[in-house]
């Protein structure tokens, strides 16, 4: 994986075997309290969503040091597994080996990117609209929550009012080129 400073990423990964990873809101609780313990100072987190299988975050990297980045990221899934492990008496990974990148080269990619991720839910039935799953930052850019987690100040910007986001981020699934579903 390959992280640069200043830049904006697409950083995502799935579990072994199409495992569900988040079993409970404990669950999903825990690895975000564990993400922001890890990343609050070298990533700005722009939006996120955790799927039962699988996790998404749209960040830009304000640190230096992306080797520590890299190894916080690989070290947060050990230990979440860890834990996993020992609650549910399981063995063996969670997720795929490594976590995957990639750069968000333009403006239009970062916008269809916080779409694609806040619609995933949407796009695997758990729920009708972004705003029914808590485990994503949306229901933050649209008032309904307020965590710290999202910087929203970063994905705002590319929209005039919060319901030109809103209506940006609704648009049909179907909108979404399909070279950025992964």
């Amino acid at each position: 994986m390959e992280l640069y400073p200043n830049r904006y990423y697409h950083i995502y990964n799935r579990s072994n075997n199409n495992e569900v990873v988040f079993r409970s809101d404990d669950n999903y609780s825990y690895f975000l309290r564990k993400y922001h313990a890890a990343f609050h100072e070298s990533l700005d987190t722009i939006a996120y969503c955790l799927m039962p299988t699988h996790f998404h975050f749209l960040v830009h990297v304000i640190s230096d040091d992306t080797e520590r980045i890299k190894h916080s990221l690989g070290k947060l899934q050990s230990s979440f597994t860890q834990s996993i492990n020992r609650h549910y008496r399981r063995h063996g990974n969670l997720f795929q080996q490594h976590s995957k990148s990639k750069h968000i080269e333009n403006e239009e990619y970062l916008k269809t990117l916080l779409t694609y991720i806040h619609q995933n839910p949407v796009r695997s039935k758990l729920v009708n609209k972004p705003e029914e799953w808590k485990y994503s930052s949306y229901c933050d850019y649209i008032g309904y929550r307020a965590s710290i987690l999202p910087k929203k100040v970063i994905g705002l910007k590319y929209f005039s009012t919060i319901e030109e986001f809103r209506s940006y981020s609704e648009r049909g699934i179907e909108e979404i080129d399909a070279r950025y579903w992964i």
